[in-house]
């Protein structure tokens, strides 16, 4: 009986823990504003050789926020490529190029020969592939520029919860070596042909551009 009454402590105190840090967590995203270009308090970091001027607010990981030199930088921005609809957040992570292989490059080594025959449409301008499921893809779709020799390439995963948003990933290596893996909303697939743009006017303040 006392085992059993001090496993349902643990249980119950485990519980609390993960409550606690819920609100806390729910807290702090109400607390902390969106990131915007005009934010300052930078921070110097230096990646693959490029020195990065990042305003703290654009930092996703609170013990990133710290001068010195980094293999890895991560991220969030705002895509607002329409005035007339709310912004999106997207993830940036920026690593060294050697740690990373762009999705374009991708796409005709390996997406090409895991592609179901299917098409599937939706998205003007761009084509979208389910993956096979028995090479482990499975609920993943391939989204691709086919017209050009440098597509677009984003792959989608499925949402786990009934009520969530299927997440993409993009890869591309930026003008300045940097790699940048793009973590964002699939509902933003609608306007692909801004999003570089997007990309270059959050990337290029900080130096990671070019």
């Amino acid at each position: 009986m006392a085992y059993n009454l001090a496993g349902i402590a643990v249980l119950v105190l485990l519980l609390a823990v993960a409550a606690a840090y819920l609100i806390d967590e729910l807290g702090r995203a109400r607390r902390d504003p969106p990131p915007t270009l005009a934010d300052t308090n930078p921070i110097l970091q230096t990646i693959s050789g490029r020195e990065l001027t990042i305003p703290s607010a654009w930092f996703r990981h609170g013990e990133q926020i710290r001068d010195g030199f980094t293999d890895q930088i991560d991220l969030r921005i705002q895509f607002a490529p329409d005035a007339d609809q709310p912004p999106k957040s997207v993830d940036v992570t920026l690593l060294p190029r050697s740690r990373a292989r762009a999705s374009s490059a991708l796409l005709d080594r390996v997406y090409l020969h895991q592609f179901e025959n299917a098409s599937l449409g939706g998205v003007p301008g761009l084509v979208g592939k389910p993956m096979r499921d028995s090479n482990g893809y499975s609920g993943e779709t391939v989204w691709y520029d086919a017209l050009s020799p440098d597509p677009f390439v984003a792959k989608c995963l499925e949402p786990v919860a009934i009520e969530g948003a299927a997440q993409c990933v993009r890869t591309v290596y930026l003008p300045s070596g940097i790699a940048a893996v793009y973590t964002f909303d699939a509902t933003i697939l609608q306007s692909w042909r801004q999003f570089d743009a997007e990309m270059e006017r959050w990337l290029a303040p900080i130096g990671a551009w070019r």
